[in-house]
C-alpha cells in the first residue's frame, strides 16, 4: 500500500509542477494532496515537500491553520474573474455559465474563508 501512495504522490507533485506554468491548473491542491500521500508512504519524501522553499510554506500553513496566503486569495480571485470573462467572451451556452459561475463562487468562498497568515 505504501507503494501506491508513494505513486500517488509523485504523480500530484508532476501535476503541481505542471501547474505553475499553466495558469489554468492549479499547484496548490496537487502539493496539499501530494503531502497527505507522502505522509502515508515516505517519512523522506513527506520531509522534502514540507521542507520546499517553494512549496513547503503553503502546505504547512495550511496544515497547521487551514489558512492561504492573502496574496494567493488575491491571485485566485483575480484568475477564477478571468476564466469566468473568458467563457463570456467564447459565448458558451447559458446554462454552462451559470454552472461554471456557481461553482466559482463556491470556490471563491472557500478560498476567502480560511484564515490569511
Amino acid at each position: 500500500m505504501r507503494i501506491i501512495w508513494a505513486g500517488l504522490g509523485i504523480i500530484s507533485v508532476i501535476l503541481g509542477m505542471i501547474g505553475v506554468v499553466l495558469p489554468l491548473l492549479p499547484t496548490v491542491p496537487f502539493m496539499l494532496l501530494a503531502a497527505f500521500c507522502f505522509a502515508r508512504s515516505s517519512e523522506r519524501l513527506h520531509s522534502w515537500l514540507l521542507t520546499h522553499p517553494r512549496f513547503g510554506p503553503a502546505i504547512v500553513d495550511w496544515q497547521e491553520r487551514g489558512a492561504i496566503n492573502a496574496r494567493v486569495k488575491r491571485i485566485s480571485t483575480v484568475t477564477i474573474a478571468g476564466v469566468f470573462l473568458l467563457s463570456l467572451i467564447m459565448g458558451l451556452r447559458p446554462l454552462i455559465l451559470m454552472i461554471q459561475g456557481g461553482v466559482l463562487i463556491c470556490v471563491l468562498l472557500f478560498i476567502w474563508t480560511r484564515p490569511d497568515y
